[in-house]
């Protein structure tokens, strides 16, 4: 660190105006001269240590404060500094062993020496909620966050009430009230927003309202709270924690706003930031960072950053498969898609998990439609189609709404109900206008258009594609410019998923069942169960039909084997 001059009064007045790392400084120096003896004072070494992200000058301080207090014979002081330690070890760093253990230890003190009626008995009911929430007992956690929050009202403890509420909010969204649960996050937002919060309960209550805000797709909520997370990071110079996943979060709702070229900077600063931490968000940033590099067709960093995600703990789906589809692994895709599904849970995350979490369900099922479709499992994708379906009545939000109608229009554009497609692509584009998400909106656009040449109206669908592909080339989609699916083929084939179009013009091409199967990386009776199900759509008799459908339709147009 370098050798610091300073004296305690300068050290305090660092802490009072949130100046962490030149707190932090000073403190240090003068522990290392022995004149930090005040409880107080190394309470403030502890704070100001783990804002910086220097975790185990945090942690011995954390145990020498409480070590102090008890020598005074304080006994609730000390059990405090037992349970910002324990949580902050067992949340934030997955050290369940030594974060259980401190807090086993300030129950005991509290028990055997503290008073029966005191604000740290309400403290020392959340880590048992966490567990609840964890453990999917919603309502038993919902009780117990909503007695601590009222403890917290009763002493007034700001701490303890802003994340009672949040337990609160987290547990109800649960239970699937939405709406409530939303209003409990705002509840405990507007607390934090009162500067009347310590600052590590102040980042634990930003960070976990962003991602519950995240998981139901409650954009204008996540854009409100990251704005002002990102404001509470910049007027704390030398911040580390919280830091990185608000570069994450920033990124994540400029994808969503079509600004990909501000996404890419910003995870990009998310992963520098975060090379030399231990930080969970850490996963998230190479996750999100992937995801662009998909998005953008740049699939070979795309596949390395899903890798660095998993390394560090991250569910690497519905983005990999969606990547592996994209490179015609459709198998490969499918069986990661499946067990992503069958293992994932509709609960959300406590503040113990997560950064462990998989993605939003939403997102999967959504994936899974779009990647059983691709394998021909008609049954599978109409099943995650009417999940999806119910979890947009049940949460309510645009997002998912959105997502629904379009999951919904694809399964009866497969089956060949035009009309009812239609409908459906009509509503989800209604939605993603409504929510200014410009690349859903386009992809949607695509779908549209291909329902609308379906049903004969050519015009409009040319429209529909020609204001899709402004926004591609606006974003820098290069997959979607140069995918055949972009620009559907019209009439009968339009009935048909991008890899049933795939395996026609290979046949076009003159390659046996094998041959499409080792250039798709796919097995010969997927091939043979793609060729059948083309077959039946069009009504071809054979594969010299198929062929001479292909030229004629304009399916082998341009090179195919460039396409797949």
């Amino acid at each position: 660190m370098g050798r610091v001059v300073g004296t305690i009064e300068q050290a305090r007045a660092a802490v009072d105006v949130q100046a962490w790392d030149v707190a932090c400084r000073v403190l240090v120096a003068l522990d290392e001269r022995g004149e930090l003896a005040e409880p107080k004072d190394l309470q403030a070494l502890a704070l100001s240590a783990a804002l910086t992200g220097r975790n185990e000058v945090a942690d011995a301080a954390w145990e020498r404060a409480y070590g102090a207090f008890l020598e005074r014979d304080q006994v609730l002081p000390a059990v405090r500094c037992a349970f910002w330690l324990g949580l902050v070890l067992s949340t934030a760093r997955g050290d369940e062993s030594r974060g259980g253990g401190w807090l086993a230890r300030a129950h005991r003190m509290l028990r055997e020496h503290g008073p029966e009626d005191c604000a740290e008995w309400g403290y020392l009911l959340l880590p048992a909620a966490l567990r609840d929430l964890d453990g999917d007992d919603p309502h038993r956690a919902l009780r117990a966050f909503a007695h601590a929050a009222a403890i917290g009202e009763r002493f007034g403890e700001p701490d303890l009430s802003a994340l009672g509420r949040l337990g609160q909010g987290q547990a109800l969204i649960r239970t699937g009230e939405t709406s409530s649960g939303l209003a409990h996050l705002d509840e405990a937002m507007v607390t934090v927003d009162s500067r009347r919060v310590s600052p590590i309960a102040a980042g634990i209550v930003y960070c976990a309202v962003i991602l519950a805000c995240q998981q139901v797709f409650d954009l204008r909520r996540a854009q409100q709270w990251t704005a002002a997370l990102g404001n509470w990071c910049d007027a704390q110079p030398g911040l580390v924690p919280f830091r990185g996943q608000c570069l994450v979060h920033r990124s994540e709702l400029a994808q969503w706003r079509g600004a990909w070229s501000e996404a890419v900077t910003e995870a990009d600063r998310a992963c520098r930031l975060l090379a030399d931490q231990s930080d969970p968000a850490a996963g998230m940033a190479h996750y999100q960072r992937a995801e662009l590099y998909r998005l953008r067709g740049e699939y070979g960093p795309a596949e390395a950053s899903y890798e660095a995600a998993v390394a560090l703990g991250h569910d690497p789906h519905p983005g990999l498969a969606l990547l592996w589809l994209a490179q015609g692994r459709t198998e490969v895709a499918a069986a990661a898609m499946r067990c992503a599904v069958e293992g994932s849970s509709t609960a959300l995350p406590g503040v113990a998990d997560e950064f462990r979490t998989p993605r939003p369900r939403a997102l999967l099922l959504a994936a899974h439609v779009e990647v059983m479709l691709a394998t021909g499992d008609g049954a599978a994708a109409r099943a995650a189609c009417a999940e999806l379906d119910g979890d947009a009545d049940v949460v309510g939000t645009g997002v998912i709404r959105a997502m629904a109608a379009r999951a919904r229009g694809m399964v009866d554009l497969d089956q060949g109900r035009y009309a009812p497609a239609l409908r459906a692509f009509v509503d989800a584009r209604a939605c993603w206008a409504q929510l200014r998400a410009p690349y859903e909106l386009a992809r949607t656009r695509v779908l549209l258009a291909r329902a609308l040449r379906a049903l004969g109206d050519e015009e409009t669908a040319a429209l529909e594609e020609a204001a899709a592909r402004r926004v591609f080339e606006a974003v820098g989609a290069a997959p979607e410019l140069e995918c055949p699916s972009a620009a559907p083929a019209a009439g009968p084939a339009a009935r048909l998923t991008p890899r049933e179009i795939d395996v026609i013009r290979l046949v076009a091409a003159g390659h046996t069942n094998r041959e499409i199967a080792e250039r798709l990386v796919i097995s010969d009776k997927t091939v043979a169960r793609h060729l059948h199900n083309a077959f039946t759509k069009l009504a071809l008799p054979n594969r010299a039909a198929a062929t001479a459908y292909a030229y004629e339709h304009h399916l082998v147009q341009g090179g195919m084997d460039r396409t797949v």
